[in-house]
């Protein structure tokens, strides 16, 4: 009886801990990076190559090229230039903490005023170049944003906004059938579900949207600054002015490039089509209207968040259904419940499998 006692219990405990462990709630993981890895080129700017030095730094910190970081902070929005000093400076004051605070804030971030591995990881991914405060928030309940004055384009209905390619501004990379089918799709997703129309035209001068590559200074006091670091920009409605940065190692499919800074060009398509609409940066990360965007990352198919907000400024497209989108999300979380339960019950029948065959 002892040694039969002590098995059954040995294994009733381990079968009761184990089925705890797997019946607790679900949560999902947030993902906190290992180390801050900084992917760079020749031709990068040498400021963003190790980031690494500014991990863990907070107020009364210095340290040696925190001014460079600081003019980041305040090209998107979130730190005024210094007042009684020529120049930022290393130094990590009280502005510059405040500042922090509004970015992880903004930026759906862990609100600790330090620069962590979670903030420093956001800073040195690739983004957008529309500033992060050039927009606000209607309602503080809603993560989506418009820039100021909430400008839309104002057409007959149905309206349709034509789009054009610059004749003189594109790339060699990726042929222009490529390019043009990639832009087709990512403004057919956001006509899916806004009663507006997009349609391409050979008319570049006259088109509401008007698309292009550039380099560096190009004249719309918004330069770019070579491989990653900002990926395109595009202004508010109705000016209709989209750009992209030229030097980017543009892709439409990451299984035949190899290069380890290639950035999806329908990714960043579909993002830059909402600022033409007049949407500005969410703080959700899943959806298309967060700035940034690692290399090799793909991230195409609308949001709640960008759905509500681009619907509030041009109505709901009638063949649209916020059912169908959330079927889509959900979809991959069946798929892994699935999975999940097929392998809870697995193990509950082997372990009494086991008990039943020492009891036996």
């Amino acid at each position: 009886m002892f040694p039969f006692f002590s098995y059954f219990n040995f294994f009733f405990f381990s079968f009761f801990y184990v089925a705890l462990f797997l019946w607790r709630p679900c949560f999902t993981a947030r993902i906190v990076p290992e180390s801050v890895t900084v992917i760079t080129s020749e031709t990068h700017n040498a400021t963003w190559h190790d980031f690494s030095r500014f991990l863990h730094a907070e107020r009364g910190s210095q340290v040696s090229g925190m001014s460079e970081l600081k003019k980041y902070f305040n090209r998107f929005g979130y730190l005024s230039p210094p007042e009684t000093t020529p120049n930022f400076t290393d130094t990590f004051d009280t502005q510059f903490e405040s500042a922090v605070l509004h970015y992880q804030k903004r930026l759906g971030l862990p609100a600790t005023g330090k620069l962590d591995s979670d903030t420093i990881s956001t800073i040195v991914a690739p983004r957008c170049g529309v500033s992060d405060t050039a927009t606000h928030r209607i309602h503080a309940t809603r993560h989506f944003a418009y820039f100021n004055g909430k400008p839309r384009w104002v057409r007959g209905s149905p309206m349709t906004l034509t789009y054009a390619f610059s004749p003189y501004n594109m790339i060699d990379r990726l042929s222009l059938s490529e390019i043009r089918t990639v832009f087709e799709r990512a403004f057919a997703r956001w006509a899916s579900v806004i009663p507006v129309s997009f349609q391409e035209t050979e008319l570049y001068d006259s088109a509401d949207i008007r698309i292009g590559f550039y380099l560096g200074d190009h004249g719309d006091g918004e330069p770019f600054d070579g491989v990653l670091g900002v990926l395109a920009h595009a202004f508010s409605p109705e000016n209709g002015r989209f750009h992209l940065d030229a030097a980017e190692t543009w892709s439409v499919d990451f299984d035949h490039d190899e290069s380890r800074v290639a950035v999806d060009l329908e990714s960043v398509a579909t993002h830059e089509i909402g600022h033409v609409l007049g949407l500005g940066h969410t703080s959700v990360k899943e959806a298309v209207m967060y700035p940034s965007l690692s290399p090799r990352t793909r991230k195409v198919d609308l949001k709640i968040d960008d759905v509500e907000g681009v619907q509030a400024l041009y109505g709901s497209n009638p063949n649209f259904t916020f059912g169908s989108l959330l079927q889509s999300e959900d979809s991959s979380n069946l798929a892994v419940g699935s999975v999940t339960h097929f392998s809870k019950w697995t193990l509950y029948s082997a372990l009494a499998s086991l008990i039943l065959f020492l009891c036996a």
